[in-house]
């Protein structure tokens, strides 16, 4: 069965749809994306063009390919200790002033599939031990977080992790699992994975001394940024950090916060 190229009219309805169900702007050269990571739902549902794909989506009893589809539009690239001086400063800046006891929390907003919150989970390991700290990792993609709560890798996906990381860490895969790894089951435990949409209202999460919102805001426009941001700042703690990604900027999203360096912001 051959599925029609995706058309100029069919797209926009898809453009309008996770606008609507995640706040996420694709531009048009993202047109070949979103043909490419849907052909196979029109082919497993036997359909011929998108637009029937798209009118079987907005059928009111078809929630779970709904959530297929947003799972395959959102789902973006990431890896571990992925821009790195952000952890530098974690490890240096944050927890170098952190009391003992006292409990320590971070949320990984957008966590994709799990090598951000896990690398968070390394450096707070690192610093706390077994003292009272907490990972919370959300995404609103319920594939990529299946994944994540797996702690499973492919070996390819672990340049960002130091010798002394892996060996602690991780466990390497043998026989049917070999050229894989596994996070160890106790840093694990550490890191609390939740479906989260950031265009809704948020659900009671407690407060964060420190919140990683990054490489996510690029798919926003200004107003969505603005409303996304100002849902999470009531959750970071006074004098909490905020980091997004090295090519985002919150000017005129976010001005309560104070800069300390590039992506780096810090809340009165």
């Amino acid at each position: 069965m051959t599925v029609t190229a995706i058309n100029d009219q069919e797209f926009s309805q898809f453009q309008k749809l996770i606008y609507q169900l995640a706040g996420i702007s694709l531009s048009p050269a993202k047109k070949p994306l979103v043909g490419g990571r849907l052909a196979k739902r029109l082919t497993q549902h036997h359909l011929d063009t998108y637009g029937d794909y798209f009118k079987l989506l907005t059928a009111n009893s078809n929630a779970d390919e709904l959530q297929v589809a947003v799972d395959l539009l959102t789902t973006n690239e990431t890896y571990f200790f992925r821009e790195p001086k952000h952890f530098d400063f974690l490890r240096d800046k944050v927890l170098s002033g952190h009391k003992p006891g006292r409990n320590f929390r971070v949320w990984s907003a957008a966590c994709s599939s799990g090598e951000e919150p896990y690398s968070i989970a390394m450096v707070l390991a690192d610093h706390l031990g077994d003292g009272p700290w907490e990972v919370v990792a959300s995404d609103i993609c319920t594939r990529v977080l299946d994944k994540a709560r797996s702690g499973h890798y492919p070996m390819d996906r672990i340049d960002g992790i130091s010798r002394e990381h892996l060996s602690r860490y991780c466990l390497k895969g043998v026989g049917a699992q070999e050229h894989t790894l596994l996070v160890d089951k106790k840093l694990r435990a550490r890191v609390n994975f939740m479906q989260i949409n950031l265009n809704q209202q948020l659900p009671g999460l407690g407060e964060f001394d420190v919140i990683f919102l990054r490489n996510v805001m690029i798919y926003f426009n200004q107003e969505t940024k603005r409303q996304i941001v100002q849902r999470m700042l009531p959750l970071l703690k006074p004098g909490g950090h905020f980091l997004i990604g090295h090519s985002e900027s919150l000017n005129g999203v976010a001005d309560t916060l104070r800069t300390l360096a590039p992506s780096i912001y810090r809340k009165p």
